[in-house]
């Protein structure tokens, strides 16, 4: 059986035609050079300021506001809100990528034997979701966070276990649609394995709603960091993380206001850009779609 990984229609590749599509909405477009410029930030941290700047301490700059010589102000101990920010992005973009990527792999390896081979396999797990999910989540990251103790580390690890029934469930229902279509009765007659058929033919054909559900759940993974953080249970001082920094500005927050409004600012709009680029996703890959 030939395997195409990539549906041709009307002499192009789905992706080019998805592609074509993303682009019609303004919105997504708005939302993926935003992301773009975020990413770059974290890319490019250390050409745009040194990462000293970020945890120099200064105790005559202490709590400036925004100048020439220090474009976003300083905080209480006299370091670059500026340089922070900047540096703080690659945490901040680290944590909600990292964990979305993991619980992408272990909820996808999951979902597809569930979905492909049911039986009790599919029971318990689905079983073991309805469990994991009664418990809101914030607070199921607050309990593992406050057993293993905070950190960046600790802080994946927990995001990431408290998103993966989710993804579970997601990959499970996208599975069973594709298992009954007719080109998987025809690998088995052609004498594929269960590996194989997963591999080349079900998890590229689920490529599709996988890629939206992680792409919208990125902010969502951000958010939870930053709440995290911004209660003393993520990222530790001194380094720079953008819920950490609003933690900081709480005592000053009437009267510094720039050192809440940055920090604030940053994960507002990395979360829309990322919302937006979702939307345009699932807009975009739909397979009802009419081109």
């Amino acid at each position: 059986m030939q395997d195409r990984t990539k549906t041709v229609i009307g002499g192009k590749g789905r992706a080019s035609v998805a592609w074509r599509q993303f682009r019609k909405s303004r919105s997504a477009m708005f939302g993926l050079v935003l992301l773009c410029i975020f990413l770059g930030m974290a890319f490019l941290a250390d050409v745009i300021i040194p990462y000293s700047r970020a945890i120099e301490q200064s105790a005559a700059d202490r709590l400036m506001p925004p100048s020439a010589g220090h474009l976003m102000g300083t905080d209480k101990f006299g370091r670059d809100v500026f340089a922070r920010l900047v540096h703080g992005s690659r945490r901040s973009i680290t944590l909600g990528v990292g964990t979305t990527l993991l619980s992408v792999f272990v909820g996808g390896l999951i979902g597809a034997c569930c979905g492909y081979f049911g039986g009790k396999l599919d029971f318990i797990v689905i079983q073991a979701c309805d469990v994991l999910t009664c418990i809101p989540p914030i607070l199921f990251a607050l309990a593992v966070v406050a057993a293993l103790g905070p950190g960046m580390l600790n802080l994946i690890f927990a995001i990431t276990v408290i998103s993966i029934p989710s993804y579970i469930r997601v990959i499970r229902s996208v599975i069973l649609s594709i298992v009954e279509q007719d080109y998987i009765y025809a690998a088995h007659l052609c004498g594929s394995k269960n590996g194989a058929i997963i591999r080349r033919h079900i998890l590229p054909n689920a490529l599709g709603p996988i890629i939206v559900q992680a792409s919208m759940n990125v902010a969502s993974m951000m958010l939870t960091a930053a709440g995290l953080s911004f209660i003393g249970m993520g990222v530790q001082a001194p380094a720079p993380e953008w819920g950490a920094m609003l933690n900081e500005a709480r005592d000053y927050m009437t009267d510094q206001t720039w050192l809440l409004v940055f920090p604030g600012l940053a994960i507002a709009l990395c979360a829309l850009s990322l919302n937006l680029v979702g939307d345009g996703l699932r807009d975009a890959l739909d397979p009802k779609l009419k081109i």
